[in-house]
């Protein structure tokens, strides 16, 4: 994998297609004020691949690191990146606070999957994707916000909850025209989800924009305007 460019100051190191490796796109909006990054990465050696593509292609280092939400994915590569300032939606606090107090290894990852059988696929997914616990710390924002919050960058966050997370916030970069979607359209995690749960379709409605020309979520490829509209059947 390697850094992608897609739009202006926008650029992506794509996610895994394979479902079951659940590692996301990690999105770095370049800015010589310092780059901001949306997503940790999935676990502190996805981090270091995403640092070591930001170096490849030149980008100012990360000064900020957004959390579109609060879920493992998203959040676990963290602790590789010191020295940023860690943003993320209010409703993240706690559960990030509770995850960080787990004693986290491969031991806690098969004894909570003996007790809670339902987590199996997504503790199988940390096990792979974390090797080395040496140093490894969930880590809450630094800095929260409720409702929108705009970087000296001129990136916008703005929180739209949903089912997928009650965190669930997009980033919105305005002068590349590029809405970064995190996983906020998509059903709950697979564990809690029910039968009858499916994507939220009407908040992905919600968020088409003339104004936008790029919607990238997590965990598919980025769409353009004319795709987005379509896979919505606008």
């Amino acid at each position: 994998m390697e850094l992608r460019h897609l739009a202006d100051r926008v650029w992506l190191f794509p996610g895994d297609p394979d479902p079951g490796a659940v590692r996301p796109t990690v999105a770095v909006v370049a800015d010589d004020r310092g780059s901001v990054l949306v997503d940790a990465g999935h676990s502190p050696a996805h981090a270091r691949e995403i640092r070591a593509g930001v170096a490849a292609a030149r980008l100012p280092e990360p000064r900020w690191l957004v959390y579109t939400h609060h879920h493992w994915d998203h959040v676990w590569g963290a602790c590789a990146w010191p020295g940023v300032e860690i943003v993320g939606h209010e409703a993240g606090v706690a559960p990030l606070r509770a995850e960080a107090a787990r004693p986290w290894s491969h031991r806690h990852l098969r004894e909570r999957v003996h007790a809670e059988p339902r987590l199996g696929p997504s503790y199988r997914a940390r096990a792979l994707a974390v090797d080395d616990w040496d140093g490894f710390a969930v880590l809450p924002p630094t800095r929260t916000f409720t409702d929108e919050l705009m970087l000296p960058t001129g990136v916008v966050l703005r929180h739209v909850g949903g089912r997928h997370a009650p965190d669930s916030t997009v980033v919105l970069v305005p002068d590349s025209r590029v809405l970064l979607l995190g996983d906020c359209w998509y059903p709950p995690p697979l564990h809690e989800r029910g039968p009858t749960d499916g994507p939220d379709l009407a908040l992905a409605r919600s968020l088409l924009s003339e104004h936008v020309e790029w919607y990238v979520s997590a965990h598919d490829e980025p769409l353009g305007r004319d795709q987005a509209r379509a896979a919505l059947g606008e």
